[in-house]
């Protein structure tokens, strides 16, 4: 499955879609266990749709995608901050 495909999914189709894959997957590791090793490939690229959709779906929740991350507009503050303090230190002495 494609990344954009899976970004255009709504939550709950997001939802729905792993649980499919899930299955699938669950399925299909049962079958290469009775020797059928017909789904090597079609394995892994479930592995991988499985890992893009939980991606997505935590992308979302921390709500990293199309914003930037909060925390680095706290980093520079706290590190001014360090060098004020020290720089006052230094001319105490």
């Amino acid at each position: 499955m494609e990344l954009e495909k899976i970004r255009n999914f709504s939550d709950s189709e997001l939802i729905t879609e792993e649980k499919k894959a899930a299955e699938q997957l669950f399925r299909l590791r049962f079958q290469m266990k009775l020797g059928q090793n017909e789904g090597v490939k079609k394995l892994r690229e479930l592995k991988k749709d499985i890992a893009r959709i939980k991606t997505i779906a935590r992308e979302r929740e921390l709500g990293l995608y199309g914003e930037k991350p909060q925390a680095e507009s706290v980093a520079p503050k706290a590190a001014a901050t360090k060098a004020k303090k020290t720089s006052s230190k230094k001319e105490a002495r």
